[in-house]
């Protein structure tokens, strides 16, 4: 599991689940800041942190040009207080 410490607060984490197993290899290959790959058995969520809506555009369109089938993207908030994500 690729983590990332110290998030800028300026940054809007986002959960992505995808159909299908999306091998965390391909953390570096997305860009932006991967908090938390986790392969379930028949999906696969991404946490990430980006800078804005371009770069999410930008890494949603990554796992289309890969054939992946996106389920659903949820907004998370991030307290930064605690370092701590809410909801997950």
């Amino acid at each position: 599991m690729a983590q990332k410490e110290n998030l800028n607060d300026e940054m809007g984490i986002y959960q992505i689940k995808i159909d299908g197993n999306l091998h965390e290899k391909w953390a570096q290959w997305l860009n932006g800041s991967i908090i938390k790959i986790q392969e379930y058995s028949h999906s696969t969520d991404i946490l990430i942190a980006v800078p804005d809506q371009a770069a999410l555009r930008g890494l949603l369109n990554k796992l289309w040009d890969l054939n992946l089938t996106i389920i659903s993207v949820a907004q998370q908030e991030f307290e930064s207080k605690k370092g701590e994500l809410n909801g997950t």
